[in-house]
């Protein structure tokens, strides 16, 4: 991956690679745990967590590690935020950005109006003749602690912190999750009118609801919702991701044109499964 990129999960898409990313609370012990993991990104999870960002700081400062800083390794910390697209809740966005987070995922976007928004609460105001203005940025002036926790000075974060891949050279991502049919039907006139978003997620819990098959993700219905994301991404060049992959279905997830591989990690007991089966416990 590009040395002078930040953002790993950029310097993957941008390249044309996949990226391995898992989902975490903001707690500072998971964020110790995933520091030193091979994780290109990690999404600390506050739509269904707990929105709490005293936790969220404490989390980006934890997931530094000094051996990974001079590497230029580690995850690339990015955050879900809890507010729906309809809700367009800009204050979401501001606030994680603010804080040092590399990039904004966002839920249940289904319009082109929700996800110009998206895109617009994340860039810095211009003026109407820049040739990137729209979307037209919406987020407030406040740099000091991204621009510390990037390394930078305030004026050096302003020259990276665009929306990539509307700023090429821009080290924050926008992601929109697809969890509806409105979404999936919208999604080809998303990517063709709306510039900087730079994933796509396939919300499969919501969208499997919506379906009447919940968590049934290999149901027929959900692999024809999600074949649709897949080829309007793909004849666009938008990277889409996995939110669910195992060591059973990646290699399917791989074949089928996913290239942002969340994978949960997995916690064994191995001691005690094995003394439970020996003392007839199981």
């Amino acid at each position: 991956m590009a040395a002078q990129r930040l953002n790993r999960a950029i310097a993957g898409l941008a390249a044309g690679e996949h990226v391995f990313a898992s989902f975490a609370p903001a707690d500072p012990a998971a964020a110790v745990e995933f520091s030193t993991t091979r994780y290109d990104a990690l999404v600390f999870e506050m739509e269904h967590k707990p929105w709490d960002v005293v936790a969220l700081r404490d989390s980006l400062q934890y997931l530094l590690n000094r051996r990974q800083i001079v590497a230029a390794e580690g995850p690339t910390p990015l955050v879900r935020i809890p507010a729906n697209g309809a809700e367009r809740a800009q204050w979401h966005a501001k606030q994680v950005l603010d804080l040092g987070a590399y990039g904004v995922v966002w839920p249940h976007v289904a319009t082109v109006e929700e996800a110009r928004n998206a895109v617009a609460a994340c860039r810095y105001p211009s003026l109407p003749d820049d040739p990137r203005h729209e979307p037209a940025g919406l987020r407030g002036d406040s740099p000091a602690a991204a621009a510390r926790y990037w390394g930078l000075t305030n004026q050096q974060y302003y020259a990276k912190s665009g929306v990539w891949p509307l700023d090429p050279d821009g080290e924050i991502l926008v992601a929109l999750m697809i969890e509806d049919q409105l979404g999936v039907a919208n999604l080809p006139r998303i990517l063709d009118e709306v510039p900087g978003v730079g994933l796509v997620i396939v919300g499969e819990g919501d969208m499997s609801q919506e379906l009447g098959v919940p968590r049934q993700y290999d149901h027929p219905r959900m692999a024809e919702s999600k074949r649709r994301v897949l080829d309007a991404c793909l004849a666009r060049g938008v990277a889409v991701g996995h939110p669910h992959v195992t060591a059973d279905n990646v290699k399917q997830v791989l074949d089928d044109g996913y290239r942002f591989l969340m994978s949960a990690p997995v916690r064994s007991y191995p001691g005690l499964d094995l003394g439970r089966s020996l003392t007839g416990r199981d």
